[in-house]
């Protein structure tokens, strides 16, 4: 394979270790194979990363940072913090094109890592995005748009476990996962709950985008 400058072959060596991960697991996966899949040797990857679990810990880290900047993105252009939430909803990263592949590895390594500084960086991954979450929340419950019965931050961590089991069983390709035969979505219910006041009112109006 061709030379590539340090920081694309870093970016191709962690493209390639979310693939292989996803693959074989990240217990199962070896620097051996991270390295024929990337089609380079062993050396390669170590000049790059101390061993595989730098790599893992650099590939959890990567994605926290791109979910960040999506979700930025998403809400930049929102014009309330109602509608910035409602996007934040929406939003899941597990869903999106470039965080699909490296989510799943993410969810499944939650399982089955047991060394101690690949936990603390899965622990510092959630951590990071639940802050963000319990932000916008925060800057909602302020504005007086969403009720301050419960705390940011455990209102953070009920949109984090929604979306990571709404991601995984959307990974299994369920035809009738996240949506009734209305077509009511489920992040409509949840905004209904947290903008709308409760789900007893009927369907929810359309907000501000």
């Amino acid at each position: 394979m061709a030379r590539l400058p340090a920081n694309e072959r870093k970016a191709q060596l962690l493209d390639t270790a979310a693939r292989v991960f996803a693959k074989r697991g990240y217990a199962g996966a070896t620097t051996a194979e991270l390295a024929e899949a990337a089609g380079v040797s062993e050396p390669i990857i170590y000049r790059h990363f101390k061993s595989k679990k730098d790599l893992f810990i650099a590939l959890v880290d990567l994605t926290g940072q791109d979910t960040l900047s999506l979700w930025e993105h998403e809400l930049a252009s929102a014009p309330t913090p109602s509608a910035r939430l409602e996007r934040l909803i929406k939003t899941n990263p597990m869903l999106a094109e470039s965080g699909r592949l490296r989510y799943s590895v993410i969810i499944a390594a939650m399982a089955e890592v047991e060394e101690p500084e690949v936990r603390q960086a899965l622990q510092r991954h959630l951590e990071t995005l639940h802050a963000f979450i319990a932000r916008e929340v925060r800057r909602a419950q302020e504005a007086g748009v969403v009720s301050k019965r419960f705390s940011p931050e455990l209102s953070a961590w009920m949109l984090i476990e929604i979306a990571i089991g709404f991601g995984a069983l959307a990974g299994l390709g369920m035809s009738k996962h996240g949506h009734d035969s209305t077509g009511t979505a489920v992040d409509e219910v949840i905004t209904a709950v947290m903008l709308r006041g409760g789900i007893g009112q009927g369907p929810t109006a359309k907000h501000e985008q």
